[in-house]
């Protein structure tokens, strides 16, 4: 299946448009091709490829709504797939919160696409896993990955002249090596729009020294600690932040960002005043669509700055309500950070413990943005600036509220997950019990 262009895309959405006999109608058109490979125990197991094309139509009349989908389409299809969601919107409830459809919209030329990732072949993932399993079986360890590839497109348009298009490619790459015992664990991820960058022998490289550091885990007491959370720990608390930037949930009281009597903390220091976190679709490193699911345009927008709550995430309905600009979640985010690499972090700590990752994540409180979950795959005690011993896992329970105001240190940022996420050095990070977990 080749990935629809810009112009064949809009004939189509015109041709389901010119079949409405809806007050209001969208369309939102997509499709790609995904590719993967798997292995375990030093073995692919799974390998496949599967391309798709779906369409979706919803109608509108008056404040009531109804979608379809489709994934063929010659002309009969697609008016039946109109007529089908035009049904359905007659016979729905009303939505007191509908909000019209948008007009024509600007939007900026991200560049999200890469034709070495669009080329992925079956013989290019073989070798990915190659390079990957064969330092494993020589050194004696045992490698369990996963890779995906992704190559599609996106586009919407509706009855009142908007339309946008992108092309994107992702890449993503996970590794876990274990010693032969069970009871060392490294850990490694990467991911890319451009798969040129990827390079699973390293990153296997790096969780093998890890399984191999990790074997001999020695228990210490729970409590508070230095911690030095690698971007694979830091981003998961930060991300579980970021999704909690909702405007609506704070001015009804849901949110770490309510106040009582309804006010929120828009424009309060909560945060070390190093701290910074922004999105930007035009960052080279992070690209990100040049529109959000319901058509509004993306752009660079600060959320943290300095430590204050500079933006929230407002939908339509709810900005439109308070009287403000209507503001859509980040597709990623950016927290800036510094020069240091981990090793100087590492080599700047007196006592503390390095992270790989977190795992088994669960919400405690959601107006603190308490977190409870465990460290995964190498654990370190560090002493003197160098790493001592490893050590068995924990489980923690912290908020990255009170995380990001204990910063002692930020390095690099380094890609993962689709954001920008420096090593974080966190004081009082708080362990509250061990775990036999490898």
């Amino acid at each position: 299946m080749k990935i629809l262009t810009k112009e064949e895309a809009k004939k189509i959405i015109d041709k389901v448009l010119a079949y409405s006999k809806a007050d209001e109608m969208s369309v939102n058109l997509n499709g790609g091709r995904t590719g993967n490979i798997r292995y375990a125990r030093n073995t692919v197991s799974t390998s496949g490829e599967s391309e798709n094309q779906s369409l979706a139509v919803t109608a509108v009349f008056g404040k009531k709504s109804g979608t379809a989908t489709i994934n063929e389409f010659d002309d009969a299809s697609l008016e039946k797939t109109v007529r089908r969601a035009e049904e359905i919107a007659r016979l729905a409830p009303e939505n007191s919160e509908y909000m019209p459809i948008l007009g024509p919209q600007t939007y900026l030329n991200t560049n999200t696409f890469s034709e070495n990732t669009a080329k992925i072949d079956p013989n290019l993932r073989a070798k990915a896993a190659l390079d990957s399993i064969l330092p494993c079986r020589e050194g004696k360890l045992t490698a369990a990955g996963y890779m995906e590839d992704t190559a599609g497109f996106s586009a919407m348009g509706n009855s009142k002249g908007l339309f946008a298009y992108n092309k994107a490619t992702q890449v993503d790459f996970t590794i876990t090596v274990r010693t032969d015992d069970g009871l060392g664990s490294g850990y490694g991820i990467q991911d890319f729009n451009d798969v040129a960058l990827l390079n699973t022998k390293k990153v296997t490289e790096i969780a093998m020294q890890k399984a191999k550091a990790s074997a001999s885990a020695q228990a210490l007491e729970p409590g508070k600690y230095t911690v030095i959370l690698e971007p694979a720990a830091a981003v998961d608390l930060l991300q579980n932040m970021m999704r909690s930037m909702d405007a609506r949930n704070a001015d009804e009281g849901r949110s770490f960002l309510s106040k009582k009597g309804g006010e929120t903390k828009l424009g309060e220091k909560l945060f070390d005043e190093r701290v910074n976190i922004y999105s930007d679709p035009m960052n080279a490193e992070i690209p990100g669509s040049p529109f959000a699911g319901d058509g509004r345009p993306m752009e660079k927008i600060s959320w943290i700055e300095n430590g204050v709550v500079k933006n929230m995430t407002y939908s339509r309905f709810w900005a439109d309500k308070k009287g403000v600009k209507a503001t859509p979640p980040p597709n990623a985010f950016i927290m800036a950070g510094g020069d240091k690499s981990l090793a100087d972090l590492i080599k700047s700590t007196d006592k503390g413990i390095l992270v790989t990752r977190l795992w088994y994540i669960r919400a405690v409180d959601p107006q603190t943005l308490l977190y409870t979950g465990l460290t995964r795959d190498g654990t370190f005690y560090i002493e003197n600036g160098k790493i001592k011993f490893p050590v068995k896992n924990f489980r923690f329970n912290e908020s990255p509220v009170i995380m990001l105001n204990n910063l002692e240190e930020m390095g690099k940022p380094v890609r993962i997950t689709g954001n920008l996420v420096p090593p974080l050095k966190i004081r009082d990070f708080t362990f509250s019990s061990l775990s036999d977990a490898v």
